[in-house]
């Protein structure tokens, strides 16, 4: 079982993903939007490689499950909240985009306790959410690192993803709100 040997790269590569969110902030703050690009490519590449070494291989583990999701969504989040501090970005995109994410665990977490055992199971508009805010910063990175792109992508980007994060937010309350609410019920 060579194969078995090796099974710490995927989550070792998550790890790396989230060494990686500092010097990713520190770019975004500094305005050097090239390393900032750099730095979100190797997380973008070492994120699809480690997913497919876990799928491939079968080399997945409850921790990898739990810290990957965690590392991608720390990266964006530091990437909203950079691109807020200097002011690229509204206030309210960021209060929206993570108030999204607050309610989901908030959720959960009262699911858990309250109801019974919580599986994390992305739904697709919670995905799509996903693709497009990584999308839409990674245009916006582009633009402000003054590489072909469109400006428009900018004003767009930031509606799109308001819209994303509100449909998919209410998306994931209704869905647990039903469950919650026929689990009490029977």
């Amino acid at each position: 079982m060579i194969s078995q040997r090796w099974r710490w790269i995927p989550n070792a590569l998550t790890f790396l993903r989230i060494v990686l969110i500092a010097p990713f902030a520190g770019a975004l703050l500094m305005e050097n939007y090239r390393l900032a690009l750099l730095i979100f490519f190797v997380a973008a590449v070492s994120d699809g490689f480690d997913g497919f070494l876990a799928r491939h291989f079968n080399w997945r583990s409850r921790v990898g499950a739990i810290a990957d999701p965690l590392a991608d969504k720390a990266l964006l989040i530091t990437a909203y909240l950079m691109l807020t501090l200097t002011s690229v970005l509204p206030v309210w995109l960021f209060l929206v985009v993570l108030g999204r994410d607050l309610l989901i665990v908030v959720g959960a977490l009262a699911y858990h306790y309250g109801i019974g055992r919580y599986e994390m199971e992305p739904s697709m508009l919670g995905k799509i959410n996903t693709l497009i805010q990584i999308l839409v910063v990674l245009a916006i990175i582009i633009l402000l690192a003054d590489l072909p792109m469109q400006p428009w992508v900018l004003d767009a980007g930031i509606l799109l993803v308001a819209a994303s994060a509100v449909i998919s937010g209410g998306h994931y309350m209704l869905v647990w709100g039903v469950r919650a609410w026929r689990a009490k019920q029977s």
